[in-house]
């Protein structure tokens, strides 16, 4: 067994220097008009991967009810002959060694990360041995940095009201670095006051209506992935696990700006137990009060226990086969695992399905380790038909 091949591109625009496949007037070959080959300028990715040391990638949250961060990426280079020197006249990028380049990381051919480099950080050695790192984030820093004008919306679902969102000129993300769907919740056509954060807003939206660029009633099914530490399923080296109240609430409010209703639900069973655990939720933008009830007691339900968490698992993707590898390098946040954990070896199992909130990776010269965070989905949505997510009995949602 080996590591995945891995891949790191830099997108560069070096016209002046002649190496990428751009136009040239007057070369016999370079130089034709109307040919499709050579371009007239633009930013192309170059493959640096043989001067890359080590990669690491942190992306999701630590916890269902924390907030997206922006998604972060290091890669440290080989610099001993200045290539990644934004001083060095004679690097072959001389001129482009400067923040807000794009890079793209790719494992076993499928991206794990793309984003731009925030920082270029050096740092040489007496003995002449040199690296260069290069910060990078995704595209949530971005909107970080971006304001919106004062506007109106229109009654929109969610995921309408985020493309709406991206498509605004002072925002103007492109549409094929996009993966939203329509939504379900409904939101008002509340006014946004001029330079509102984007991504202050964005999250805002979330909240709303429990979306982060996808459906926020997709289903979750039980034929994905299983991780097992009994031969049933891909193997892992360890795993954490939680059992407390950090994500205990059983007085939950919230509050609609839109119809500027408060509601609030509570598990009386759960606060007899534990004493009152509140989570409220204000400012939200859900357009109908049936709505904003929903969804208040279906946090109250979903929350209302202490959570038993498989919290995550670190794999070593060099021992498996390659279509495993291929499996796990294609999940992506919100997909549905089953984890199968027997503690100390003694039976029995303990099984549970989670939902993925968090991917990591740690790649150097030597290994590549993947790290999963979970969400338990002990209380999920009612998928009819499904195994686990179909029973009734089973504490699953009918909707929200």
């Amino acid at each position: 067994m080996s590591q995945p091949v891995q891949k790191v591109e830099i997108g560069f625009d070096i016209l002046s220097s002649g190496l990428g496949p751009y136009f040239i007037l007057d070369d016999p070959i370079k130089g034709k008009l109307n040919n499709t080959e050579y371009l007239l300028a633009g930013v192309l990715f170059f493959d640096v991967t043989n001067l890359v040391k080590s990669v690491a990638i942190q992306r999701g949250k630590n916890r269902q009810l924390d907030q997206f961060d922006s998604g972060l990426a290091n890669v440290v280079f080989n610099n001993n002959d200045r290539t990644f020197d934004p001083e060095y006249a004679s690097s072959p990028y001389a001129g482009q060694i400067v923040p807000k380049r794009q890079i793209r990381i790719s494992s076993g051919g499928i991206v794990q990360f793309a984003g731009l480099i925030d920082d270029w950080n050096l740092s040489y050695e007496p003995n002449g041995d040199s690296i260069a790192s290069a910060a990078c984030s995704d595209a949530t820093s971005s909107f970080a940095t971006q304001t919106i004008a004062t506007r109106t919306n229109s009654v929109q679902k969610s995921g309408e009201r985020i493309n709406a969102i991206l498509d605004l000129p002072e925002i103007n993300w492109p549409s094929t670095l996009r993966d939203i769907e329509t939504g379900q919740m409904t939101l008002g056509a509340d006014t946004i006051p001029d330079n509102t954060n984007a991504l202050t807003y964005l999250r805002l939206v979330e909240q709303s209506g429990n979306v982060i660029f996808r459906d926020r009633i997709a289903a979750p099914t039980s034929d994905g992935l299983i991780l097992s530490d009994d031969g049933t399923g891909i193997p892992y080296q360890s795993l954490r696990v939680q059992y407390g109240s950090e994500l205990l609430a059983n007085e939950v409010v919230v509050e609609s700006d839109i119809t500027t209703t408060q509601v609030i639900a509570r598990d009386l069973d759960s606060i007899d137990t534990y004493g009152i655990f509140n989570l409220t939720r204000t400012g939200l933008l859900i357009n109908s009060d049936t709505d904003l009830a929903e969804l208040a007691e279906f946090y109250a339900n979903k929350y209302s226990q202490p959570e038993y968490r498989f919290e995550s698992v670190d794999i070593l993707l060099d021992e498996l086969s390659p279509s495993q590898q291929a499996d796990l390098l294609g999940l992506e946040i919100g997909d549905v695992v089953e984890i199968k954990f027997t503690p100390n070896g003694i039976a029995p199992a303990i099984s549970k399905y989670a939902e993925v909130i968090r991917i990591d990776n740690s790649v150097d010269l030597e290994n590549h380790v993947m790290s999963l965070g979970f969400s338990t989905l002990d209380f999920a949505l009612f998928v009819l038909d499904d195994a686990q997510f179909g029973k009734l009995d089973a504490g699953n949602a009918l909707a929200f």
